[in-house]
Formats: structure tokens, sequence, C-alpha cells
């Protein structure tokens, strides 16, 4: 039979003196000084210090002498006041003790594979293949309790928003875009499959020609993606979506939701207006469509000055369409030959850039580096235009436009946590609209969101000549360089919906097979709309000031998408395979 608590072991203090209670928990500390042993006990509200004396209690205390870290026990005692010198008035518990009178141990624990109090003891793999213990963690515990309510916090406020929650299904049909989907496979109806879904996006519309105007939804979504760092399979959406709206009522409530939840969660005011940025803008000045701005260092465009110089290489990518970028960064006496070759490897390596070209200003004029191509009158010129000061260092880079930008833009974020710019206080956000509709690779276009995204409504034109010039009514929501959503205006014109088909390679039979339910519904009178989604994990994140998402998931995958825990995906017995027509093929 449990002995019920009277109160948890994070809120007895000064106020409870001398009262008997009842505690529950995992012993997390024990130090035996002889006739008196301290212990401490933990539940997730806290900790606190326990105290067996042999001359108060003799039985209790010998019963502590069999006890050991992470026991399960229930204890009973008196709250009596810590002595002067051993007062710790930060914590919550911290002015007081509990005299235990009476031990019970509900279960041992054998030797815990690491340090409980302390994270760091082991390695990731290692704590994930023991989840469970980690997970009682003071660290972890708080991020699962700031993951609850900032739940708690959107449902409420999209609710007074007039928000519906609508769940949606979890088995539905492949319509793989983009990603690779999970398939599970149908046992009544053998050779046939239904996927996880990638996003609710098809369901949110049609809940939208369902004549329901505000559907959310926190939901879970699935991705099998190729290995890619904090990413996981399986994650949690806010899911939105609007009839009636235009692209500016989705961005005013995109800020006014996350106001609220910084507010509410870290008590921080954010500020009133987000900054809007063009897609085009943000590449141009800091080569990333979720740019952090916390530090300003953008980047600059050499292409005018280059043609002056006497760098050939430049000129030539110059000419073969390409483009010229920089960064000034302070501080050029930290940049030693060893240094620099180790920023032009890391760009090599994950950008595959040929090389990263670099100059000192050092008394107004260049030293090292490229400086041999600049004339006295170009350098004067240069370090005008762009208000360089002495002692800093400009690295450039010239190549196509997309790895001159993608590259530029990572240099940039490492240069800025060189010279330590970052500030951690500051929040960011910023919305990014005007993405690019397509993409071209190879002569064929892709959606960069969905094929469902509206193109701009003064790009129209260009859908028969130029494609690959046309934006889109697609957004994101930014904060401090981590995306924390997107979405778009979707189309609702059965013809502007074909073009997109027909410049995407998608043929009407395949457009039916894919889509054929939701453009049948669309016949049905579909309302303007629009949506999106934020990524609640990289929220939640953000708020725990964690810098990976596992540490804000319960019970998380690996990077490659195993459980270390429960050693999933594993195996399953060939009965289940028959029942289901499937044969594993070996390789």
């Amino acid at each position: 039979m449990t002995n019920k608590r009277t109160h948890t072991c994070g809120e007895l203090n000064n106020n409870n003196l001398n009262d008997k209670i009842i505690l529950n928990g995992w012993i997390s500390k024990v130090r035996d000084l002889g006739s008196v042993i301290f212990a401490d006990i933990r539940d997730r509200y806290g900790k606190t210090q326990l105290v067996f004396n042999a001359d108060i209690d003799k039985q209790s205390y010998l019963n502590a002498k069999k006890i050991s870290l992470e026991d399960v026990v229930s204890i009973e005692g008196k709250v009596v006041l810590r002595p002067k010198d051993a007062q710790n008035p930060n914590s919550k518990t911290g002015m007081i003790d509990i005299e235990v009178i009476k031990l019970i141990t509900y279960n041992k624990s054998v030797t815990p594979p690491f340090d409980i109090n302390d994270r760091n003891s082991a390695m990731e793999d290692h704590r994930l293949k023991f989840r469970y213990l980690e997970l009682r963690t003071k660290e972890l515990q708080n991020n699962l309790i700031i993951r609850h309510k900032a739940s708690i916090i959107t449902r409420n406020f999209l609710s007074n928003q007039n928000f519906i929650e609508i769940e949606t299904p979890i088995l539905m049909k492949s319509t793989p875009e983009g990603a690779r989907d999970f398939l599970v496979p149908s046992r009544l109806h053998k050779g046939k499959f239904y996927a996880l879904p990638q996003s609710p996006q098809t369901y949110k519309q049609l809940l939208m020609v369902s004549g329901f105007d505000r559907y959310f939804q926190i939901v879970k979504c699935f991705r099998d993606e190729d290995f890619r760092a904090d990413r996981q399979p399986e994650f949690t959406q806010i899911d939105i979506e609007m009839s009636f709206i235009e692209q500016t009522d989705i961005i005013n409530l995109g800020t006014e939701l996350v106001k609220h939840i910084w507010k509410d969660i870290l008590n921080i005011n954010l500020p009133q207006e987000f900054p809007v940025m063009t897609y085009e803008n943000a590449m141009d000045d800091y080569g990333s469509d979720k740019p952090d701005l916390r530090f300003d260092m953008k980047l600059i465009t050499l292409d005018q000055h280059i043609k002056r110089s006497g760098f050939n290489t430049f000129k030539n990518v110059l000419d073969d369409g390409g483009l010229i970028k920089a960064i000034i960064c302070p501080n050029a006496e930290n940049y030693s030959r060893k240094i620099i070759d180790e920023l032009t490897d890391y760009l090599k390596t994950y950008f595959d850039v040929k090389g990263l070209a670099w100059f000192k200003v050092l008394g107004e004029k260049f030293e090292g580096g490229i400086s041999k191509f600049f004339d006295e009158e170009l350098q004067k010129d240069i370090i005008k235009d762009f208000n360089i000061n002495n002692s800093d260092i400009v690295f450039v880079m010239g190549d196509k436009r997309k790895k001159t930008l993608q590259s530029m833009g990572a240099l940039r974020l490492k240069l800025a946590e060189r010279e330590n710019l970052i500030n951690e206080n500051l929040w960011k956000p910023l919305w990014v609209v005007d993405f690019p509709l397509f993409e071209k690779e190879n002569d064929k276009y892709f959606s960069l969101h969905h094929p469902f995204t509206s193109p701009h409504p003064n790009d129209i034109d260009l859908l028969s000549s130029e494609p690959e010039k046309i934006r889109s009514l697609g957004y994101d929501i930014v904060m401090n360089g981590y995306e924390l959503g997107g979405g778009s205006i979707r189309i609702h014109d059965r013809k502007i919906q074909q073009t997109i088909f027909d410049i995407l390679g998608i043929s009407k039979d395949e457009a039916k097979e894919k889509f054929g339910f939701l453009l049948d519904a669309f016949k049905y009178g579909a309302p303007p709309h629009g949506g999106m989604a934020f990524g609640f994990d990289r929220i939640v994140m953000l708020l725990a000031g964690s810098s990976q998402i596992r540490d804000v998931i319960a019970f998380p995958k690996t990077t490659s998408a195993t459980s270390l825990m429960d050693n999933s995906p594993s195996n399953v017995d060939k009965i289940q395979l028959d029942e289901l027509g499937l044969d594993i093929k070996s390789d």
C-alpha cells in the first residue's frame, strides 16, 4: 500500500517548520557522516534534503544505511530549519531539512549507467539508450514542462481566435512530394499501402472546402529523409489553415501567436510587428532565407569593383553569369593563414567551393591574399564605398549565384561565432516573403514549397514565358536564424492549378491519381484560403534554450532515425510478413 505524500519535493519551506509531512520520490544523493546520514529525495517538482539521525530515530537511520542512488522511497518526518551555515536561499527548499522518522523503500535500484545529476557524464548515444533515466534529469523535465505549457498556450490562443482543432487521418494516401513517405502495408488489401502524413496539407484544404474556415491541429508528421543533422523522422507541427483571407492576415496571426508564446513562457515582449523581408533581399544581404539578425555583417556585392581589378579569375566568374560577394570582418590580426585555411576547407567540404579569397585592410591599404590585384585608387574606393575600417579582414567568394550566396551565408555565421558577435539574450524575429514558386534543375521545374502554392498575382503573366522568375505567395517566420514555420496562400482556381501541374510535368492522369480527391472537391466551390505550419519542436527548443531538437522530445530518434532504447526499427516475424503479402529482399 502506498504511503501517500502530503507534499512534493519542491514545495516545502520556512512556512512549513515543525509540520509532519510525507514525501515520495527517488534518492539522488547520499552522504554518510557517521551518526548522521544526509540524503536528497527528488521528484519532478524539486529536491529536499533528508536527515537521518541515530539519536532521533535509530530504525530509520539503520534503514538509511541500506539506501542507494535512484531507490524509490517514501519518508515521514518533521520540517526543521537548517543550521545557518548550511542554508541556501537560492534553492526553493534550501532553508529547511526533513528529520526522518520513517523510511519505506518501494523499489531498490541497480547502479545507474550514468550520473543522473550530471547529464554530461555520459555520451549522448549512451543516454539515449537509457532515455527513461535521462528524463529524470532536471533539464529534460523542465524542457517537457515547457513543451506542455506551449501546447496549452497555443490551443487557448487559437481557440480564442475562433479556430477549431480537427484531427486528420494518420493513415492516408501516398502523395510523395519532396521527402519520401513512410509506407504502411494493408493486411486487408494486400499489395496496397497507406502513407503516414508528411503534413495534413490536403486534408486541411478539404476542411476549407467543407466550410471550416479556421482550422488548427497540433499534429504528428512523418518524413523518411536521408541523414540530416537535428532532424527527426517524426515531428510535431502547429498546423493552421484559414479561408477568405490574404497573406497579411496569416502573417498577423502568426506574429501574435509567437508573441503570445514568448510572453507567457519567457516573459519576453517581442516587437509589436515583426520585420518583413523579401526572399531576394534575405539571400542578397545574408546568404540565407532564414537570416540571423542578432548581428549585422551583411554581405556586400563586389561585381563592379572586380571589373576594375586585375583579378581575372573573378572576372571570368562574372562573364559566366556568376556573382562576387564579400564579408567584412573585424579583428584582422585574429586571422592567421592557418585559420583562413581552416575556413576555406570548411567551405570546400560542405559547399564544394573552389577557394576563399581575402585581403586585410591595414594602414588604409590592402595587404595579403588577393590585394595585389587592386591598384591604390581602387583600394581607396572599396574602403570608402563599403566603410571598411582599419584592421578589418575581407573575405571574397566568386561562383555561381546559388553557391556563392549559400557558402557566404554559412561563412557569415562562422565568423560571427568566432568574433562573439551573437548576443544570446536577443530575440530577432522576422518574416521572409516572396519565395520563388519554382526551382529549376536539369531543365525540370520543381515546387519550392508544394504544387498548391499560389503564384504572386503580379507574376501570373510569367507562367507561360518565364516560370523561374515567378514569386509565390509563400512565407516563412524566422527567429534567430531558425525557421519557426512556413506556409502559403493556396491555389483555388482550377485553371491556374492545371497550369502549375503542366509546368511541373505532372500529367492529368498523374494529377488525378495523386490528388484527384482534392481536385474533385474543388469543383464544388473552394474558397480562397491559405495557412502555415509551425515547427513545434523547434519552437520549444528555442524556448528551452537548447541547441538540439532531441532535448525537447521525450523519446527521440538518432540522426539515423533509430531508437537506441527499444532498438527500432526492428525485424518482424515471417508470419506478420506473410499476412501482409510481403517478402524481404536480401542485399
